[in-house]
């Protein structure tokens, strides 16, 4: 008789699950609400409430790509008679859309040119080398790149910065940038980043985060309540703009990035403790600032002086952002007001300046040839921006995920999903404002800490636009800063690409992020201030009329 023995039915359900979870969940999770479908035939409005909870569960758990659930609406809805293919496969590219994807495009075009590289070194050597300056040096300028080019590409930027200034710091014996194996053995042969060293990756991954809130094409979310917004309020008078998003939020990224500054030097750097050893530290530290200053100058100098190239992409964008303002200020005329002949959107103004960047030289040779002067051109010109660079950097799935979200909000009006919602929430009227937008913010910073931020800004907003219909609350007071709260995932890496970049890069344990005091003491931080986000809109109540 054989000594093998075969694993019992037990085990073998518990490893089939183990190496199959995803293909059971994709199973399993619409027979988990096929109930919706049986126990009300022929009622549209729980037709869709049944593949808006398959859609969500599968943006949670990922069990199939982000991307691919994205597009599931475009067969679904026609199949389950809510929406016509014309008409679900219309969200997918709508105004929001565009200007979104345009967006990522300039974004790549600052990415290509070293711009951003270049505008980070600059903004350290002005603040200052001594520890403390670096570190509010870094926060500010991270937040600041983070406002105009996505999160993950100026944390992945500012990683390798951060990890030079720290290894100068620790050749100067200023600081100790790893952890004593006592305190933290190493893993894999891997050593643990000190707490001062975690300060510095907090500080750039969450910065990054607040910065996206900035501006509209800061962050993906951003975009994503917009459109979710306008998409159910078309004939609403106050418009969720680039100049009017940037008078609301910019009062919260400033305050923000000033406290999470605070934070991480109290409960990693030691401010407020002068006896404490990294105090102790870091004060001495401040005699190597001369050293720090040389080695950042010198990657400064490593770019060389500034090109034609970064030139022309800085006129564009600043020409882009010109055109994004004046288009319809509100306080004037903009531009698009005088060619009131047809609706012109924010799209127009990013689109305009796409095309100037395939269409204008990287160098000023032309310009010399035009005068009959040398040298004359020998090889074909590449533009600003070539097709190749934006097809590998542009994250197209992006686009498939917000187009996804506006389907699913779109069909909850046609089928009636969205009214039945808001009479079911309607008790809450008796709650106070306040508390409601407490409510709401809290779900935000909760959910999107255990997924990617667009899926959860698809979900809350449209429940949340319900919400304030039945109540009778201007929407944009609880939009707003419930979509800026989807942003601020600071609790784990899979909240955000940010989070997930540093945790990589510098090795750093999940542990970190949940339990240090920078985590703890930032949530409720953060809590605070977006519902003076929501104050600041009733501020201006008699300008923001009932929906």
């Amino acid at each position: 008789m054989s000594d093998f023995e075969l694993p019992s039915k037990a085990a073998l359900a518990t490893r089939f699950c183990r190496y199959h979870w995803k293909g059971v969940l994709t199973i399993c999770i619409p027979l988990a609400f096929s109930p919706l479908i049986f126990c009300f035939p022929g009622r549209a409005e729980f037709r869709c409430m049944y593949l808006i909870l398959i859609c969500c569960f599968y943006w949670i758990t990922e069990c199939i790509p982000l991307y691919v659930t994205s597009l599931m609406p475009i067969f679904a809805l026609p199949a389950m008679q809510i929406l016509s293919s014309e008409r679900t496969c219309q969200n997918y590219f709508k105004d929001t859309l565009a200007m979104f994807l345009g967006s990522l495009i300039v974004a790549s075009a600052i990415e290509y040119c070293n711009l951003h590289k270049r505008l980070a070194l600059k903004t350290i050597l002005l603040v200052g080398c001594s520890p403390r300056r670096l570190h509010i040096g870094l926060i500010c300028v991270t937040s600041f790149i983070s406002m105009w080019i996505s999160n993950s590409a100026t944390t992945a930027m500012m990683c390798p910065i951060v990890k030079a200034v720290l290894q100068e710091l620790e050749t100067n014996h200023v600081l100790e940038i790893w952890m004593p194996e006592d305190e933290e053995p190493a893993s894999e042969g891997k050593r643990h980043s000190s707490r001062v060293a975690l300060a510095f990756y907090f500080g750039i991954a969450y910065a990054s985060t607040i910065g996206g809130c900035g501006t509209l094409i800061g962050t993906g979310t951003n975009l994503t309540f917009k459109g979710l917004f306008e998409g159910r309020f078309p004939e609403a008078t106050d418009k969720i703009d680039f100049p009017r998003f940037m008078g609301w939020s910019m009062p919260m990224v400033i305050g923000d990035t000033v406290l999470l500054f605070l934070s991480l030097q109290i409960s990693h750097m030691g401010l407020g403790r002068r006896s404490s050893q990294v105090a102790k530290e870091l004060s001495s530290g401040a005699q190597a600032a001369d050293t720090v200053r040389s080695v950042v100058l010198e990657k400064y100098e490593e770019l060389g002086p500034m090109s034609w190239h970064e030139w022309q992409v800085l006129f564009w964008f600043l020409a882009m952002i010109g055109l994004l303002f004046t288009r319809s200020p509100g306080f004037m005329p903009g531009w698009a007001d005088f060619l009131n002949a047809v609706s012109i959107k924010t799209s127009a103004a990013v689109m305009l300046t796409v095309l100037a960047l395939f269409l204008f030289p990287m160098t000023c040779y032309y310009c010399h040839h035009l005068r009959s002067k040398g040298p004359h051109p020998s090889q074909r010109e590449r533009s600003l921006l070539t097709w190749d660079f934006v097809h590998n950097h542009v994250p197209w799935g992006l686009v498939f995920l917000l187009g996804g979200g506006f389907a699913l909000a779109d069909a909850s009006q046609e089928s009636g999903m969205a009214k039945l919602l808001g009479e079911t929430m309607s008790a809450l009227q008796s709650w106070p404002d306040f508390a409601i937008q407490f409510s709401a913010i809290s779900a935000g910073i909760f959910l999107t800490n255990f997924s990617a931020n667009v899926p959860i800004c698809n979900i809350l907003i449209p429940i949340l636009q319900e919400l304030a219909v039945a109540i009778k609350m201007n929407p944009i007071m609880l939009v707003f800063p419930a979509g800026i709260a989807t942003s601020m995932a600071f609790h784990l890496p899979v909240g955000t690409p940010p989070n997930a970049i540093v945790a990589g890069y510098a090795g750093i344990k999940s542990k970190y992020m949940i339990l240090e005091k920078s985590g703890k003491d930032y949530k409720p931080v953060t809590r605070v201030l977006e519902p003076v986000i929501g104050y600041f809109c009733r501020f201006n109540k008699a300008k923001l009329k009932q929906m």
